[in-house]
């Protein structure tokens, strides 16, 4: 492709902005009417709780079904993303930007007072469009910080479920491509169906709705976490079965570390005195668990996270670097979020903090320090 031709691409047309209008149609539509269950989220500082409707799986269930049957009967078709990558890309980072400015402008005439909605301003107009003014905006009644990361993951699968059609339609498909549309559709599938622990993460509870979150969401998450599935479309790779049983392995143990550290938090902060590992928690200061995962590292969850993430990278073979992008910039993040997570519960919990610090001295990865 040259240059002309690879600019050409980025510029959206009417198609990709209908494709990604009706998506968040759909989602704000099937989020709102779809049964599911709602949950409670955590005490905010006035001790409000905001309720979110955990449909997210029935909603991507549905959603695929939908477009399945859509394309059987030539009204849509499954290779409509694949087809209009890079301009779908470009069309989303440009709706990314308006929405922020939006945010941005709301919330700076807000007159709000809940912790929820109330204005946050520092003055400094970069600071605060990139890491947002309110905590919890909303749009006709509809928690945008939920939809928007709702937005992302279900866009990611879409992405895949399109390459993957485009895959079978030019009859590449392989054991590469299976063995990353298998672990990416567990993860995703299955982040659904535990959406509720998303209540209780730190984006959620803490961070403010800027352009930050709002792109990472809506961008990074669907347009980067599958470089690997676009790089197979275009590239062979034959794995060996003793390549497959280690990749299952490496998924395998990933999961259940972070699946396993994020549920063990969330019974925790819903019922402190919830059993793990079939023992009773241990609770440092009566605020921190040092039971489980969490007395093995402070952020045991972060390696079970990179673990899952390699594992959708070596599929791809080590033949070029552009597949692991993601488990690289994975590592680059978790890393920066580790240290800003123990900057702020070190100011939060003082000397509790220091004393769960002694306890559990390794960060990620046990024995690390």
């Amino acid at each position: 492709m040259d240059l002309n031709s690879l600019f050409t691409s980025f510029i959206p047309s009417s198609t990709s902005v209908y494709l990604l209008l009706s998506f968040f149609t759909y989602l704000a539509i099937a989020g709102t009417i779809l049964p599911g269950k709602s949950v409670a989220g955590v005490a905010l500082a006035d001790g409000s709780r905001l309720n979110y409707p955990c449909n997210g799986l029935l909603s991507l269930i549905l959603l695929v079904v939908l477009l399945g049957i859509g394309d059987r009967m030539n009204i849509a078709s499954a290779t409509a993303i694949s087809d209009r990558g890079l301009e779908l890309l470009s069309t989303t980072f440009i709706f990314t930007c308006i929405v922020t400015l939006v945010l941005y402008m709301a919330g700076r005439k807000s007159s709000h007072r809940s912790s929820s909605l109330k204005p946050h301003v520092t003055g400094d107009l970069i600071h605060d469009w990139w890491f947002g003014i309110q905590l919890n905006p909303q749009f006709m009644g509809i928690d945008l910080k939920f939809f928007f990361v709702r937005a992302g993951m279900m866009g990611w699968l879409l992405i895949n479920l399109s390459v993957l059609m485009r895959c079978i339609q030019e009859s590449s498909l392989n054991r590469s491509m299976i063995l990353y549309q298998l672990f990416c559709s567990l993860y995703i599938l299955d982040y659904f169906f535990h959406e509720e622990y998303m209540t209780s993460t730190w984006d959620i509870i803490a961070e403010r709705l800027g352009f930050m979150l709002v792109f990472g969401d809506l961008v990074w998450i669907p347009f980067t976490f599958s470089i690997q599935g676009w790089w197979l479309l275009h590239n062979t790779v034959e794995l060996t079965t003793a390549a497959v049983i280690a990749n299952c392995l490496v998924f395998l143990i990933g999961y259940l570390v972070f699946r396993g550290a994020n549920k063990q938090k969330h019974d925790f902060k819903k019922n402190p005195k919830e059993p793990i590992w079939g023992r009773p928690p241990k609770v440092i200061g009566g605020k921190l668990l040092a039971s489980g995962y969490w007395g093995i590292a402070r952020h045991c969850n972060y390696l079970g996270d990179l673990l899952v993430a390699l594992s959708f990278s070596l599929p791809c073979g080590i033949s070029s670097p552009i597949p692991y992008f993601y488990p690289i910039y994975l590592l680059i993040l978790l890393i920066w979020r580790e240290r800003r997570d123990e900057a702020r519960c070190a100011e939060k919990y003082k000397d509790v903090w220091a004393e769960y610090c002694k306890l559990v001295p390794w960060r990620i990865l046990p024995y690390i320090y």
